[in-house]
């Protein structure tokens, strides 16, 4: 490999040769991480007033920094900053900037504290303000599953079991069952913010430093709870990411259930639902077409989170303590996670309360396949019948249904006595389907009444989190 004049400055003074070219593009994370530069900024300038509390900074040097950062944070946001691959990362095309426009007191920031430190930090601050981000979004969406939920308690729609038909519920009883989906991510996306808020800051390479420096003020500087206890753990330790990861794969995952039955309630077999078209596209060949774009994609999307929690744990099973080079690696696979999660949320956030349910759709099908056969045997039981019993007796009148083709409904009450003489003129209301969501009257259940007050309880769950 050919060789190339060493230009990282921040740390070449131990090496005679300069790094190979390509060994500089290979092993530069600064195309990706240059995303936690606010972060970064944010970071040294706690650290800088730490070391100006304890002594090592002057007043004059101190804002001197502080100026040189403001101007390096105006130039990154105006998109002039001039990175550089040479300079590897985030952290050291900061510095090296900063020391550009102030010179002395640029190089005196880095006293105390490490690279690797100071990326556990930035990643920190990055993921917490990702998960402020990701948790308003999941707030969102839960409130516009629940809204709709609350317009179609009476909607009935037919609940499956193996994807056949089952029992009858309303369309409002289904949402709300993907809100309690959401309500398990976001309190597990909340107990992951809890965890990871701890401060590494001051743990320096992997042991420390010799410098009076105060932990805590950093610490409460940067809004965390309390510095980290142990320094070889602070730098190393990458639990937080995988923690965040899992959160990502497990939420997705919920989104592409959802996904895939908004699939199917979109096709033509089911056309139990319509999404309005800004979230759909057509065919290039085929005229007549209206794609579910979004619930395809999120569920495709699913499979990339998958992959990323895999890649973090990989990343993490065999590495000593503390920091190694391949920690590196567990940037584009959070970044990734966090983007993904986010967008995804934010489209069905925007999409779900506009969706428009097809009710004569819904009714018609959950009449097909005997939804009420279960609260026929219900009744029977009611009339002092052993359930095993009553299973077996309705099961016979399905199987006469099946050779009719006809509904349990549709049975008149000689032909229903037929099959047992328990069966008397009130069997009627327990084969309606209105009947039948009445009947299920508990919390959980598919009564009117049951769901609307699971809407006010998921409603004041969501609106607690605002106090």
């Amino acid at each position: 490999m050919a060789e190339t004049k060493n230009t990282s400055t921040l740390w070449g003074g131990r090496f005679s040769e300069g790094t190979d070219a390509f060994v500089q593009r290979f092993t530069a994370s600064v195309t990706f991480d240059q995303r936690m530069a606010e972060e970064d900024i944010e970071g040294s300038l706690a650290h800088a007033a730490m070391l100006n509390a304890v002594g090592v900074l002057t007043d004059d040097e101190l804002s001197q920094i502080q100026t040189g950062l403001a101007q390096i944070k105006g130039e990154i946001a105006a998109g002039e900053f001039p990175w550089s691959i040479e300079l590897e990362d985030v952290h050291m095309n900061i510095e090296s900037r900063l020391t550009q426009l102030i010179g002395m007191a640029g190089k005196k920031l880095h006293t105390g504290r490490s690279r690797n430190d100071q990326v556990a930090t930035d990643i920190r601050l990055h993921l917490r303000k990702s998960i402020d981000v990701i948790a308003a979004e999941i707030t969102r969406l839960q409130n516009g599953i629940i809204g709709l939920a609350a317009q179609h308690t009476l909607t009935i729609m037919p609940g499956f079991t193996h994807l056949q038909t089952a029992q009858p519920v309303s369309f409002g009883h289904h949402l709300l069952a993907w809100n309690e989906m959401l309500e398990r991510d976001y309190s597990r996306l909340i107990d992951c913010r809890e965890r990871m808020n701890m401060c590494p800051l001051g743990a320096a390479a992997l042991a420390g430093t010799s410098y009076p420096i105060d932990r805590h003020q950093t610490a409460n500087a940067l809004g965390f709870r309390a510095p980290t206890e142990n320094s070889l753990d602070s730098v190393s330790d990458r639990d937080f990411a995988i923690e965040f990861c899992a959160f990502a794969a497990l939420t997705m995952t919920h989104l592409s259930r959802m996904s895939e039955e908004l699939v199917l309630w979109t096709s033509a077999q089911f056309d139990f639902v319509r999404l309005p078209d800004r979230f759909c596209t057509g065919s290039s060949i085929m005229p007549q077409k209206k794609n579910p774009d979004v619930p395809e994609l999120v569920r495709g999307k699913t499979g990339r989170t998958n992959g990323h929690l895999m890649s973090m744990l990989t990343l993490m099973k065999s590495q000593p303590l503390a920091y190694n080079k391949d920690n590196q690696e567990d940037k584009e696979p959070l970044f990734d996670a966090i983007d993904t999660v986010r967008d995804s949320l934010r489209a069905f956030a925007d999409m779900v309360p506009n969706i428009q349910p097809n009710a004569e759709a819904m009714r018609a099908a959950t009449l097909k396949g005997f939804a009420t056969a279960t609260d026929l045997a219900d009744y029977l039981v009611r009339k002092g019948l052993p359930f095993r019993d009553a299973h077996e007796v309705v099961g016979s009148a399905v199987g006469l249904c099946v050779e009719r083709k006809i509904d349990l409904s549709d049975l008149s009450l000689e032909e229903l006595q037929g099959f047992h003489s328990l069966i008397e003129a009130d069997v009627f209301d327990a084969l309606t389907l209105e009947g039948s969501l009445k009947a299920r009257d508990h919390i959980g259940g598919t009564a009117p009444n049951q769901v609307t007050a699971a809407c006010q309880r998921a409603l004041a769950k969501v609106a607690e989190r605002a106090l």
